[in-house]
């Protein structure tokens, strides 16, 4: 894994998710990445919004909601992602 990635990837932490209609998720609390080879696969959500008790989204063991990484379609000020990408 490149190092600007992992450094894109930290500036993540914190950051509001919404969709691309505005709808809020939370905030990433955490990153996932696979073990083997470094790759970002999940978004942890942080202070998770009711809207996402509405969607049936993977969850951790502890109940942390995961937000695919390759539903992820923009980063700037928030992350957008595309809710059909998740469901």
């Amino acid at each position: 894994m490149e190092n600007n990635e992992k450094s894109y990837s930290k500036e993540m932490l914190g950051k509001t998710v919404v969709s691309k209609a505005g709808k809020k998720f939370g905030e990433v609390g955490d990153l996932i990445f696979e073990v083997g080879s470094g790759e970002l696969i999940h978004l942890l959500l942080r202070n998770p919004t009711s809207y996402t008790d509405k969607m049936e989204l993977e969850k951790t063991k502890e109940g942390d909601i995961l937000i695919p990484f390759s539903a992820v379609i923009a980063s700037g000020d928030f992350i957008v992602v595309a809710e059909e990408d998740i469901i």
